[in-house]
């Protein structure tokens, strides 16, 4: 019988707990890459949505429901597309008219002559990152995005059409 006395008798299992270990850093390495790149992802994305949603808001009318609708990466008029961005729907904007001195307009259909601009904003929109052990989820910061505007769905023949 041969017994195991030195080094190689005391070390049978230690390759296995540096592989666990070592092993776990390095999975929660690469997924921390892949989900502060998914974070930029999803910045860009809503950089975006606003300018999309104060695109359709400058020419769209006042109020339209559409322009939260293209915001969010939806066709106009609703529709079952999948998500570009996950938990953004139509109640994360926040639509404002506002004056040539950047002062919103309470009242924008009764004051259509003193707008000036469109201002889409998303705001304290949470994004979860899911990296292994250490799931959390932050606020994403503002994004704005301000347009002068256009004919705010009203042609020249005076006609209104929903976007």
């Amino acid at each position: 019988m041969k017994q195991s006395f030195g080094i190689r008798g005391r070390q049978e299992g230690l390759a296995l707990t540096e592989f666990a270990i070592v092993g776990s850093l390095a999975i929660m390495l690469v997924f921390s890459v892949l989900e502060i790149s998914r974070a930029m992802f999803v910045a860009n994305a809503l950089t975006e949505a606003t300018r999309r949603g104060a695109r359709m808001a400058a020419v769209c009318p006042i109020n339209d429901p559409a322009i939260a609708q293209v915001a969010t990466f939806n066709a106009s008029g609703g529709g079952s597309q999948s998500p570009i961005v996950k938990n953004l729907d139509t109640s994360d904007f926040i639509l404002e008219y506002l004056d040539a001195s950047g002062t919103p307009i309470s009242d924008p259909v009764g004051s259509f002559g003193q707008i000036r601009y469109v201002q889409l904003r998303v705001t304290d929109f949470e994004h979860e990152l899911l990296i292994p052990f250490a799931n959390f989820t932050f606020t994403m910061p503002g994004f704005v995005t301000t347009l002068p505007r256009e004919s705010l769905g009203i042609p020249r023949d005076g006609v209104i059409t929903p976007c």
